[in-house]
């Protein structure tokens, strides 16, 4: 909430982005309600990241339009963006989680306080007082999933958040996603991994060059997708 007023709806409507002059997306047309948890799937190049990165307003567009139900300053202070590969600030593990508190006004001590139990909730309990930058992989991707939800946004978007994680880290991931779900946190995840769909998605929305072909809840996906692509792609078939 900012002020009180839900920063949801998002809407895209008539969304096209292009990289020198190539059509990377749409048009796009699509509502992102307050609830739920929504994964982006689709072959690689489908589009994925990039309609990530145009809701998040990462990506300029190159027609249509990206409204959320607030103004756009309101909104970017009620969101969060999950990279595949996460970039790491040249400080220690507890001080990088607490840097989003910090950086709003709270004092030092108190943020510390909260990254500390985020940290071990999402399992890096062990490394709070090592350099970001020189932790595994997996811990870096942890961190970020810590940092990116301390602060309670509104609307969380995650890049492949569990790509660089063994089966261990993933769970614990997965469980956190859930719990900041349950917490009122809206989710929208894009993820090449079948089983972490069937898992958490409660929509699932197919793309597939650069468009989008399905949006339907998660077990009618699974069960029943309409497209030609989509069930090649739920089958695990290569789809061209």
């Amino acid at each position: 909430m900012v002020g009180g007023t839900t920063i949801l709806p998002l809407e895209l409507s008539g969304v096209i982005a292009r990289v020198r002059g190539k059509q990377l997306l749409g048009p796009i047309d699509l509502t992102i309600g307050a609830t739920g948890l929504t994964v982006v799937m689709g072959p690689n190049g489908a589009g994925k990241t990039t309609l990530l990165r145009v809701m998040h307003g990462l990506r300029r567009i190159s027609g249509g339009t990206v409204n959320w139900a607030v103004e756009d300053g309101a909104a970017r202070r009620k969101q969060a963006f999950v990279f595949q590969s996460p970039i790491m600030m040249r400080r220690r593990v507890i001080d990088s989680i607490a840097f989003p508190l910090i950086l709003h006004g709270m004092d030092r001590k108190s943020a510390k306080i909260r990254a500390e139990d985020w940290a071990i909730r999402v399992g890096l309990g062990h490394v709070l007082q090592d350099w970001a930058p020189m932790i595994s992989g997996g811990e870096k991707q942890k961190l970020a999933v810590a940092r990116a939800l301390i602060s309670a946004p509104e609307i969380l978007f995650l890049d492949e958040p569990c790509a660089n994680l063994d089966g261990r880290s993933t769970r614990e991931i997965e469980a956190v996603l859930k719990q900041a779900e349950h917490a009122g946190t809206r989710i929208v995840m894009a993820t090449h991994n079948l089983g972490q769909a069937r898992r958490l998605a409660s929509d699932v929305i197919f793309v597939h060059g650069g468009k989008i072909l399905e949006i339907t809840p998660a077990d009618r996906f699974f069960n029943e997708a309409k497209t030609p692509q989509a069930k090649a792609f739920v089958q695990g078939d290569i789809v061209e």
